[in-house]
């Protein structure tokens, strides 16, 4: 078993096919330096943590060799024989399998513009990335992040607990335009503009210019901004080169079916890198960047990969921390026709999401801590049984959702 990769999906997978009975050879191969690691961190505690981090790893090297996997790193592959079932690194090596599992993941979204390759101009995927953004994020720097995506909250989020000023630029009238619905968004927004965040929407750039060691944002609008690093975030693109140099299937990513197998049968893959169908949403095809969908999916290829031939049933589940808030998401708010407000106190609410059918397929949910929680999972669970629950047993936060579920 070969697994490319050193992701959630990746690593969880090395680990399910020894969970699952696999006693064969695993040889688990990443283009970076460390052991699989979790990449959420990366813009929040690796940048706000008072002491320098170590890369949140996901299984060490020693935990690796303890159940018998063979680790590579390093040493990205480079090509996929499909004919002689072989692996090519960078090095020229040889890695020959029976069945591969592709999770390569997804690398951020370049900006084509001028200067985009300034050294003071960011992305952000990498515990190296993560490291540099740490260093420059200091008290009284100027932050310029481009996108108001999670990755840019978050980001602004951690610049302002250390102390930096922090303007945000967003294209699009709003931010967290893509599947996060108005209602909690606007609730993000006030939260970052109450700390102190300019946050500029409807607002194009032209470019990037070097102001000696500082660097400036040429706007669509004509006027500019000077600050000392500017943070990309404007999505992510799937890693599909290796697949689409095998001849493999590619749509929004690697084309895989409901268990996960691409257009080749002894080839699996998972995690960011991926395009698949949604039984629960009538085989919608989607790829997901997220954190528990990668995990789930390399859970599920291990199983496949030995024969099992189990189906991919999960419904999206979404998270993200900004400052003492957490929002969640469960579905796919954009298969509603209108929603429903539960309000859980002053400060948290769910929104749920009503197919003109009358079935619940997404709950949106924001408050501080955990508030939120405990409805959004059991929203998760009548979205996957299909339910329709009444609207204004929905909007009652006297009625426990577990009885709607029960029902």
């Amino acid at each position: 078993m070969v697994i490319i990769g050193g992701g959630k999906a990746g690593a969880r997978a090395a680990v399910a096919l020894r969970e699952n009975g696999h006693d064969g050879a695993i040889t688990l191969i990443t283009s970076e330096a460390h052991a699989p690691y979790d990449r959420p961190p990366l813009s929040k505690a690796m940048i706000t943590d008072t002491d320098t981090p170590a890369p949140p790893y996901l299984t060490d090297e020693a935990l690796l060799a303890s159940i018998n996997v063979s680790l590579i790193t390093s040493n990205p592959a480079v090509e996929l024989d499909r004919t002689a079932k072989a692996v090519f690194l960078d090095n020229g090596t040889r890695v020959p399998y029976d069945k591969l599992l592709l999770a390569t993941g997804a690398l951020p979204r370049k900006l084509l513009v001028p200067g985009a390759d300034l050294p003071q101009v960011r992305t952000l995927r990498t515990y190296e990335d993560a490291m540099a953004l740490r260093e420059a994020i200091t008290l009284g720097k100027h932050i310029i992040i481009i996108g108001g995506g999670f990755i840019g909250l978050e980001v602004a989020s951690s610049a302002r607990k250390r102390g930096a000023e922090v303007t945000l630029i967003e294209g699009l009238p709003r931010v967290l335009s893509r599947g996060v619905p108005e209602d909690v968004a606007a609730v993000v927004a006030k939260r970052h503009a109450d700390e102190g965040v300019d946050i500029r929407t409807s607002t194009g750039l032209t470019g990037f210019e070097a102001k000696g060691d500082r660097v400036g944002v040429q706007l669509a609008d004509g006027s500019g901004i000077i600050g000392d690093l500017v943070l990309v975030g404007i999505g992510a693109v799937p890693v599909t080169e290796l697949a689409a140099q095998a001849g493999l299937a590619i749509d929004n990513g690697v084309a895989v079916d409901d268990e996960l197998r691409t257009s080749d049968p002894e080839i699996y893959a998972a995690g960011d890198c991926v395009s698949f169908p949604l039984t629960v949403y009538g085989g919608r095809r989607v790829r997901l960047e997220s954190w528990r969908s990668a995990q789930d999916q390399g859970e599920l290829a291990a199983a496949n990969m030995l024969g099992k031939g189990q189906k991919l049933l999960t419904v999206p589940w979404f998270w993200s921390d900004q400052y003492e808030l957490t929002l969640q998401i469960a579905g796919l708010q954009d298969e509603g026709t209108h929603n429903v407000r539960r309000d859980l106190s002053e400060t948290a609410f769910v929104l749920f999401h009503i197919a003109a059918d009358g079935r619940l397929v997404a709950a949106s949910g924001i408050g501080e801590g955990n508030a939120v929680a405990k409805d959004i999972r059991l929203a998760e669970m009548i979205i996957a049984k299909g339910l329709k629950p009444a609207p204004e047993q929905l909007a009652d936060p006297t009625v426990n959702l577990k009885k709607l579920l029960a029902s």
